[in-house]
């Protein structure tokens, strides 16, 4: 009889972990909060060697994963070429990911609107509370249930996400709205602006649908912001008065601000970039956090995932690291005779991984706030320009094989 396991969560880090037990020979249930199909509102997702092979490791393919990018190039106030860079990568969107993954998962496996919110170990066995009411068993249970992980909260009731001091701004223009001057100078490009005290990523992605014809694509809008904490408590209110606590999601922003956001923008950015706002889809903004697990499992639980660690997204693995965690989980539970002390050995691998993650991205975090003497402001003199640009969304050399 295959051994069944339970994966709290449905997004990419739960889908990594259970398309690829499935291969490792267990049978798999996947429960899912959300009542609907999940959408990443089409986020970018910067691709690596490591994470396409994982995709196809699942059963996916990668042919039209995304957009090939060949350069990056670093842009001043007034929008004029600072630094290019040759450095190959796909660029593909979550959605794209997402529903490539999904589509492996066993027919009856997912199951929408069931909510988890804990567990019980009984030594032999696991189960899972939806609703806090009993639920189903299972011989493992895998919390992918994000960075807001109930199944860590149990685990590990200490360890809660920290604010970074600054947030991310997020939009999508399409393509075919964007000036001549846009597509032609910005749009083909991995494009940075890197004045002290804020920062500017951006990068083509696909159209609805994965459309990846020229014309038919979006570009993606990332502007990391400082905010101290108390506006921070200001942004997370709704305009129904509710504070959302640490993130908020989308359509709860308030109009007010949104439009104070691209007002800063408007005064600090440089055109192309700001015409890129003009042209987006509705703005969004997220906190940054990070948090680290100092051990993914106990018992017959393992955390993967943004439950287990949170990297900020400078580094570029979130998804990359989800899919990392996965294959562990799944190579340490293949013929295992005993699932703790596998879980065990997962987890002696991939805690050191998701630290130095954490610890990267926390490096060019900082970054974003280091002045030289003569000052930045206006993007040309960054004392990192080198090293910002050579390992933003690039797995360290440590965590690229598996």
């Amino acid at each position: 009889m295959p051994r069944h396991a339970i994966v709290a969560g449905g997004s990419i880090g739960g889908l990594f972990a259970a398309n690829l037990l499935c291969r490792a020979g267990w049978e798999v249930t996947v429960l899912e909060r959300s009542d609907i199909e999940l959408s990443g509102r089409g986020a970018g997702i910067v691709t690596h060697d490591i994470l396409n092979r994982l995709i196809r490791a699942t059963g996916a393919t990668t042919d039209d994963l995304g957009v090939a990018v060949q350069e990056r190039v670093v842009f001043d106030r007034s929008g004029a070429v600072v630094a290019r860079r040759d450095l190959p990568q796909v660029v593909t969107s979550w959605d794209r990911v997402h529903s490539l993954l999904r589509a492996q998962v066993p027919h009856g496996s997912y199951r929408l609107g069931v909510n988890v919110t804990g567990y019980d170990d009984h030594g032999d066995s696991v189960s899972v509370r939806i609703d806090g009411q009993p639920g189903p068993e299972a011989d493992l249970l895998v919390g992918a249930d994000g960075f807001r992980s109930a199944v860590r909260a149990q685990m590990l009731p200490e360890v809660q996400p920290v604010y970074s001091g600054y947030v991310v701004w997020r939009a999508l223009a399409h393509e075919a709205d964007l000036s001549e001057a846009v597509r032609s100078e910005v749009f083909p490009h991995f494009g940075l602006y890197l004045p002290t005290g804020t920062q500017i990523v951006g990068y083509p992605i696909a159209g609805p649908g994965n459309d990846l014809r020229p014309g038919h694509r979006r570009y993606n809008f990332v502007w990391y912001v400082p905010v101290p904490e108390g506006d921070l408590a200001d942004m997370l209110t709704d305009a129904d008065g509710h504070r959302h606590a640490i993130s908020i999601p989308p359509p709860r922003v308030r109009p007010d601000v949104i439009r104070a956001g691209v007002a800063l923008a408007e005064r600090m950015l440089p055109p192309p970039f700001v015409e890129v706002l003009g042209k987006s889809e509705m703005p969004f903004f997220t906190p940054i956090y990070d948090h680290l697990a100092p051990r993914y499992w106990h018992g017959r639980v393992a955390l993967s995932g943004d439950a287990a660690s949170v990297a900020r997204p400078h580094v570029g693995m979130g998804v990359t690291k989800a899919a990392c965690d996965a294959e562990a989980l799944a190579r340490h539970l293949d013929g295992a005779a005993a699932v703790p002390e596998a879980l065990a050995a997962y987890s002696a691998e991939r805690q050191p991984a998701g630290a130095l993650a954490r610890q990267v991205a926390r490096d060019l975090g900082a970054m974003i706030f280091q002045a030289p003497d003569g000052g930045n402001s206006d993007g040309r003199n960054n004392p990192n320009l080198a090293t910002i640009v050579s390992e933003t969304a690039v797995v360290p050399p440590p965590l690229a094989v598996v």
